[in-house]
């Protein structure tokens, strides 16, 4: 079993993670080592890269939205289609706690748990990323068991290549995974050895020549200027929840805020600084790894969040337990992710955009119009939470023909 302990009250804090199994001594893990500040920084550089995890980026029905972000009724859907309801899915809670299990039952399972472990305290990752890490990590502990290797000391490159050529084929008995996936997962193994080298428990890391494959670059996209208004302005503001859905549609294009930092606000989360008649300017979000930002909010997301507040929350927080959220649902609870999507969804089939558009496309028009309006690409990363503007300068390469037109109007002998 994997137990941790850390002292808060000291500066110098160490987890003691004890591992059972053919790991016997009490590994200690100094959360402020040089260690653990270089896994750290390799970590998000090589993350930062390959991108997030697939699972994070998609998008689920709403099981508590429909047209309107109102109810909708599972077995009514069901007997529309003829087709008999489905069982709901697993909680993630439960997964998780199959995957923990699962984990646990060999050695190299928990010498896998003690760095999630030091993901989770040291690191201080969003629960998503953890789960994706858990996922990608349990598939190398099976493909090991497969291949009896039970010592994590006597894994060697050759069992780690072949990882990478059996995830990509599909040949360990799993689906086989695209190109960016595969490198997601060879990012967190290479992790994981990397830990396991400067923690002690192993005396080489067998990965660290092991590089993830290099997924084509993939360009952000984003819709114009009018599309967004069209959206937008699709939203009918008649009732509470057509209120609550302009307000959460103008504020993720306002802040450029990930789905998830939108759906986990609270009231509070809005600043108490008010500009006369315009609403809040400042809005606090919460990113990956729970880092913290300030965006500033504009006019008109501001006045959508304010009539929201005053005509719209108050019916639905009624319904409720008095959650601190800020955008509720109809039954009064905190919105989900997904019927966040179906709201946007909805709008953008109303408006007739001719494409596909999910909250992420918001955030990429957002990143998109800043720059062509002449916005500085490290302004443009602190407003996103981007840990390295690398992954910003993407929105460059899109703005490239915004730089041509305004070269050619500017400069003497361009034409």
């Amino acid at each position: 079993m994997t137990t941790a302990d850390a002292s808060p009250g000291n500066s110098n804090d160490t987890v003691a993670i004890n591992l059972s199994g053919s790991l016997n001594p009490t590994l200690k893990l100094d959360l402020d080592s040089e260690a653990a500040r270089r896994l750290r920084d390799a970590d998000l550089a090589e993350l930062d890269r390959t991108g997030p995890s697939n699972a994070s980026r998609t998008a689920a029905p709403a099981d508590d939205a429909g047209p309107a972000g109102e109810p909708k009724t599972r077995t009514g859907a069901a007997q529309a289609g003829n087709t008999p309801a489905k069982a709901p899915a697993r909680s993630r809670a439960a997964t998780s706690h199959s995957a923990a299990e699962e984990l646990r039952s060999t050695p190299a399972g928990r010498a896998i748990g003690a760095y999630l472990q030091h993901m989770a305290v040291e690191r201080g990752l969003a629960v998503n990323t953890l789960d994706a890490y858990r996922r990608d990590l349990l598939r190398y502990a099976r493909f090991l068991a497969a291949r009896g290797v039970e010592d994590i000391t006597r894994i060697s490159r050759h069992d780690v290549t072949a990882f990478a050529q059996s995830i990509s084929e599909g040949s360990d008995g799993a689906s086989a995974l695209s190109v960016r996936s595969a490198a997601r997962t060879i990012v967190a193994v290479r992790g994981l050895h990397r830990f396991w080298a400067l923690e002690g428990m192993t005396a080489a890391d067998p990965a660290s020549d092991v590089h993830p494959p290099m997924p084509g670059k993939r360009l952000p996209k984003a819709i114009s200027v009018s599309e967004v208004t069209r959206i937008l302005e699709a939203v009918s503001l008649d009732t509470p929840s057509g209120l609550r859905d302009r307000a959460l549609l103008e504020f993720l294009y306002s802040t450029g805020a990930r789905i998830s930092e939108a759906v986990g606000l609270d009231v509070d989360d809005l600043s108490l600084e008010r500009i006369p008649a315009k609403g809040p300017d400042v809005v606090r979000l919460f990113g990956k790894g729970s880092k913290e930002r300030l965006v500033p909010l504009g006019s008109y997301a501001a006045r959508a969040l304010d009539d929201y507040l005053v005509r719209g929350r108050p019916a639905a927080s009624a319904k409720g337990k008095g959650t601190p959220a800020l955008f509720l649902n109809a039954r009064g609870g905190r919105l989900s992710r997904q019927s966040a999507w179906t709201i946007l969804k909805n709008a953008a089939e109303k408006a007739q955009i001719g494409r596909d558009v999910s909250p992420h496309t918001l955030r990429h028009s957002f990143a998109t119009h800043l720059l062509e309006g002449g916005a500085d690409v490290r302004v443009v990363q602190e407003l996103l939470g981007h840990a390295s503007v690398t992954t910003t300068q993407v929105y460059t390469l899109v703005t490239a023909e915004t730089l041509r037109e305004v070269y050619a109007a500017a400069h003497p002998r361009a034409l």
